[in-house]
């Protein structure tokens, strides 16, 4: 049985990646996280072993929470996938790409609805990836179609150092517009940057 993460030993896995990071040892773009560590260790609380993960970019503390080993974890991260990490042992994906998990999280629910399996997919997403049509179709199609996923909004207000909500002139984004059973969402800012962890030049 994995040991459950703490608060801590998620704040201790990023602060030791920026160190690396920051040291020059992974030469890859890195997008770590930091602030959220309570929420996401709450909604892991119910997710189980044989349920999907689907992630963007961002997605460090989501692979240890769902039993990825840290030395796997940072050895993956060192080969420079920290922005692509798939762990398909432990059911984990993630893309680089804006919105990319999304509709492939979305399939895979569909696949697991036909095949009458007990898993549930959970597809995690940022404030703007959730305004683009592909996250809005595919929470749209999966409520409409009952299929076994959640979406997680992770709200930290920017889309990398742009306000999203001045983006698209509204103090309300569309998921906060009405309640949705397939979607939660929570509010934090990042203690860290974009990409990198501050020191070293990154995008």
């Amino acid at each position: 049985m994995t040991k459950k993460k703490t608060i801590e030993d998620l704040i201790a896995f990023e602060e030791k990646v920026a160190e690396i990071f920051n040291s020059g040892l992974i030469r890859a773009p890195i997008h770590l996280s930091r602030g959220n560590e309570a929420e996401l260790i709450n909604i892991f609380e119910n997710i189980q072993e044989t349920d999907w993960i689907f992630c963007s970019w961002r997605s460090h503390l989501h692979c240890l929470l769902k039993g990825v080993e840290e030395e796997k974890l940072l050895e993956a991260i060192l080969q420079g996938r920290s922005i692509s990490l798939c762990f398909p042992e432990h059911r984990v994906f993630s893309s680089a790409i804006v919105g990319g998990q999304v509709s492939i999280a979305t399939g895979v629910a569909f696949a697991e609805k036909l095949k009458g399996s007990p898993s549930r997919v959970w597809c995690f997403m940022g404030d703007m990836t959730s305004e683009t049509g592909i996250a809005q179709t595919s929470i749209h199609y999966s409520a409409q179609h009952e299929l076994p996923i959640n979406f997680v909004v992770e709200d930290n207000g920017v889309s990398v150092m742009t306000d999203t909500r001045k983006v698209w002139g509204s103090d309300k984004l569309r998921f906060q517009e009405k309640e949705m059973k397939n979607l939660v969402s929570y509010r934090y800012e990042n203690a860290f940057p974009h990409a990198g962890a501050g020191k070293r030049i990154q995008f």
